[in-house]
């Protein structure tokens, strides 16, 4: 008799049983420490280490943009971090900076099962869903702080995607309020909120503006588009592509690096029925930079890169209306218009089915029109607080919290201290009471 097991389920237990590996490989590791604790007469071990204080984790190389700001601040200040990432390829395995120690701890689950019993002060990650998915909690971290990736909303996530941080790092008003309103609608312990800008923007458009001007070239059409069910390349597929290369314009494609993983099939047919020519590239720098600063304008739907473009390059969009389906992400809890689409018109032209057919002219019209700069002014002053400030104020509010956590740790280990030399001291032999009356007296006295 045979089985059969379909790819899904078969990748799913897979996860499980590697998740489960890992798991096992990490309690032996702690059972062997206990062991040789208590073989030691109660002396510390080597193995037996403290936390470490700081900790950046990154799942996927493309977000050292995101980190190196901030572990270019850290290591000005000589301070030392580990930099788990799992990228094998992450450019923060061979960086510059030397108070920064990189360490590959493998892909998918293998990562999240050292992650769950890591032992640090504090982790710094963009990653969402912990507490949620395969990353659980460590009891031995002391604070989980967040950092997005974008500067538009942080209800965007997954559903439940932040809720179990202990702080989120912000970059405007409108995504503290969607917060704290979730914590109110789910019943969550507030957490701090610290808006410090935008670190890896601020660098971006530093290097914009000592970076000489592009080069003539011909007019140049970006399409980068996120993932999903309400994505431009799942609505609209070869069609929109189709309708790009008959502009006669340069047309490069950024599909969104989860494309990739997430939809495999779809990516590969669209690739093989228009693979690179000298009107078309694919695109998948790991570095956004030269791509945005060589394209005269974006086509996007959702996706952060919209802001990216439009508020470091200063130049203007085209956004589709794919109807986006609020119901996988947290945004599907509030009763009001994610701040992302409330913008989108100040910034840009809408794309739709209807108007497809006329994108050349959508293109050219949002070339020359001057009337989105006031729009691009009004979101930059929203969405991006603190400019050029991001970097110092992320590592002073982590280093500030880097001094609770080792104040709580030293005040936890003085308790147990104290615990556990009270077990230790010995007891004292109680003597025994004796009642004392008039009669006990009297024979006393007399000898008796």
């Amino acid at each position: 008799m045979k089985f059969y097991i379909d790819p899904g389920t078969g990748s799913m237990l897979f996860a499980i049983l590697i998740g489960i590996i890992g798991a096992l490989n990490y309690l032996l590791k702690t059972w062997l420490v206990k062991l040789r604790f208590i073989l030691s007469g109660g002396k510390k071990v080597e193995g037996d280490s403290e936390k470490l204080p700081l900790v950046i984790f990154a799942d996927d190389k493309r977000y050292w943009n995101v980190f190196r700001p901030l572990c270019r601040e850290f290591d000005r200040r000589g301070v030392d971090i580990t930099y788990m990432t799992a990228s094998s390829d992450d450019p923060a395995l061979s960086c510059e900076y030397p108070h920064i120690h990189g360490e590959f701890i493998g892909e998918g689950n293998k990562a999240f099962a050292k992650l769950n019993f890591l032992k640090a002060k504090l982790l710094l990650s963009t990653t969402p869903g912990l507490d949620v998915y395969q990353w659980k909690r460590s009891k031995d971290v002391g604070c989980y702080v967040h950092i997005p990736h974008t500067a538009s909303d942080v209800t965007l996530y997954r559903m439940f995607g932040i809720d179990y941080y202990d702080a989120i790092m912000l970059s405007g008003e409108y995504q503290a309020e969607d917060i704290r309103a979730l914590e109110k609608l789910r019943n969550l312990p507030a957490k701090d909120l610290v808006k410090i800008g935008i670190p890896y923007m601020d660098d971006m458009l530093a290097r914009l503006q000592a970076d000489a001007p592009a080069p003539e070239h011909p007019r140049t059409v970006l399409l980068a588009p996120s993932w999903g069910e309400s994505a431009i390349l799942k609505k609209y597929g070869e069609k929109i592509i189709e309708v790009l290369l008959q502009t006669g314009y340069h047309v490069i494609v950024r599909p969104h690096p989860q494309s990739f993983r997430s939809e495999t099939e779809m990516i590969e047919r669209i690739m093989k029925a228009y693979p690179n020519s000298d009107q078309l590239e694919w695109n998948r720098d790991n570095d956004n930079y030269e791509v945005l600063k060589r394209s005269d304008i974006l086509i996007s739907d959702f996706s952060g890169v919209i802001f990216d473009f439009t508020l470091i390059f200063d130049k203007p969009v085209i956004y589709a209306d794919t109807k986006f389906d609020t119901s996988p992400y947290d945004a599907w809890w509030l009763d009001k218009e994610c701040w992302t689409f409330s913008v989108l018109p100040r910034i840009g032209h809408v794309l739709t089915p209807e108007n497809m057919n006329d994108l050349k002219d959508i293109i050219d019209t949002c070339l020359e029109d001057p009337r989105y700069a006031k729009g691009r002014d009004e979101a930059r002053a929203e969405t991006w607080e603190h400019p050029g400030e991001g970097a110092v104020r992320a590592v002073d509010y982590l280093m500030q919290k880097l001094e609770e956590q080792t104040e709580k740790d030293r005040q936890k280990a003085e308790k147990q201290t104290a615990k556990k030399d009270g077990e230790k001291k010995p007891s004292r032999g109680r003597k025994k009471s004796v009642r004392v009356t008039g009669e006990n007296t009297k024979e006393k006295k007399e000898g008796k």
